[in-house]
């Protein structure tokens, strides 16, 4: 027997259409409710809507309103500005007082009070006044001596014919070192002996004009010494070495430069072995440094004299006649 394709199905019910769709062409039949109905959802087709939940109404937006603000302005149209990581770096960014008044524009514009003024920093203005005053006080007085040269090329036997002569015109500046004072030495007349620490502490604050170090002591000018003797009138004498020199070409002391100089090394040996106060290593090193500064003192223009001391007599009317105008005014300036 042969079966047709169109035969009706074993349960009527798989081709009737739903409960829902009953019940809207035929209103007399009652809508089902399926046995396991799922959660129900806000938009369903098959939801009634007493299963929905009631929800509140919404409540108005409440606006605060500083009551010291002005009344609002006609709207700004601004022009879009990208926020992205790459924009914002490319942007360039007001600094320092462009910035500030930037601020102050826009909190202005607002009818707001600005933002304060940056205080101004009260170290850096005390830095600065008290770097302005010892400046003043260095250039205030006669014309300091910068006096430079080996040891034992005789820078001391000069300065005492000159302090012998012209008593009370010239005042040897005293001298800081971290060295151990030699038999017969005193602390504030021959140097200010100090520790280490002591004068790097007062270097770092920048109360030196010039400082070295030689066989692993520290030597140096500070400017309290020198103007302890332009206070009083006189011309400031500072024994210092080549680099002393150099560092205070750097400074606005202005003094007079000078060079006392052995007439050779075989010479300056010599008179260092006949002081017999030298140990051979100490001798050696100080002849090494004389060499040094013999070679670096024939820069043009880093001495306004250079003596030559073969001749006692001779070097030191070479050093008197350089100085006579400065003797002079000082001596003057007393009077007066």
């Amino acid at each position: 027997m042969v079966q047709s394709h169109h035969a009706s199905p074993p349960h009527p019910s798989w081709f009737s259409p739903p409960a829902s769709l009953q019940a809207r062409f035929n209103p007399t039949m009652p809508p089902a409710t399926p046995p396991c109905s799922p959660l129900p959802r806000h938009g369903s087709a098959h939801v009634a809507p007493s299963v929905l939940p009631q929800l509140p109404p919404p409540r108005p937006a409440t606006i605060m309103v500083h009551p010291q603000a002005p009344p609002p302005g006609p709207a700004v149209v601004r022009p879009a500005v990208p926020h992205s990581r790459q924009a914002r770096s490319a942007r360039p960014r007001p600094r320092g007082d462009v910035r500030r008044a930037a601020v102050a524009a826009g909190a202005r514009a607002r009818g707001l009070p600005g933002p304060p003024p940056p205080s101004p920093n009260p170290l850096m203005i005390l830095g600065r006044m008290r770097g302005a005053g010892i400046a003043r006080a260095v250039m205030q007085g006669p014309r300091p001596v910068v006096l430079s040269g080996p040891s034992g090329a005789g820078k001391s036997t000069l300065l005492k014919k000159l302090f012998k002569d012209y008593e009370n015109v010239f005042g040897f500046s005293v001298s800081h070192t971290t060295r151990q004072p030699r038999p017969g030495e005193v602390n504030g007349k021959d140097y200010h002996f100090v520790t280490r620490e002591e004068m790097q502490k007062e270097i770092d604050a920048g109360e030196f004009i010039e400082h070295a170090e030689f066989s692993g002591n520290m030597y140096g000018t500070s400017k309290g010494a020198v103007q302890a003797v332009q206070a009083q009138n006189q011309i400031c004498v500072l024994d210092v070495d080549i680099q002393g020199v150099k560092n205070i070409k750097k400074t606005e002391l202005r003094p007079i430069y000078i060079s006392v100089q052995p007439p050779s090394i075989e010479i300056l040996e010599k008179r260092l072995r006949d002081r017999k106060t030298e140990t051979e290593e100490s001798l050696q090193k100080r002849l090494t440094a004389a060499r040094v500064d013999l070679e670096l003192s024939k820069e043009p223009g880093l001495f306004d004299l250079v003596i030559i001391n073969d001749d006692l007599e001779k070097a030191y009317s070479e050093l008197k006649e350089v100085l006579l105008e400065e003797i002079k005014k000082t001596e003057e300036s007393r009077k007066s």
